[in-house]
């Protein structure tokens, strides 16, 4: 059973940085793709970056320039950094994985496996 543990949310003014990490444990040996969530209270869970076993990267509009996803294959963790941060990134972020290639769409549904989350508060 895969599990996901994030880690390194908190909170930060506007402009500033944070970098999220997620530990993953459990693997079977696919070639898993791995990504980034967050939700607001009230609206719906939206992708925010993935990345493919080959590296391949995909970013939602409203993160690129800003946000950075990465895999540290060897200590099977992701990392995402945040910079320029805004407001409007305040959210639960979750840390999310299946053993396919990565979605054209970052969509809940394709993924299997998800993290706790952890809270990004972002201030004005």
């Amino acid at each position: 059973q895969v599990q996901l543990v994030e880690s390194g949310g908190g909170s930060v003014q506007a402009g500033g940085t944070l970098t999220l990490s997620c530990i993953a444990s459990g693997y079977t040996g696919y070639q898993y793709c791995m990504g980034w969530f967050r939700q607001d209270p009230g609206k719906e869970r939206e992708g925010v970056a993935a990345i493919d076993y080959d590296g391949t990267r995909n970013y939602a509009d409203s993160v690129k320039g800003r946000f950075t996803i990465s895999q540290d294959k060897g200590e099977n963790t992701l990392h995402l950094q945040m910079n320029s941060l805004k407001p409007d990134d305040t959210a639960m972020y979750y840390c999310a994985a299946t053993p396919y290639l990565c979605p054209d769409q970052l969509v809940v549904t394709a993924f299997n496996y998800w993290g706790q989350g952890t809270q990004v508060t972002v201030s004005s």
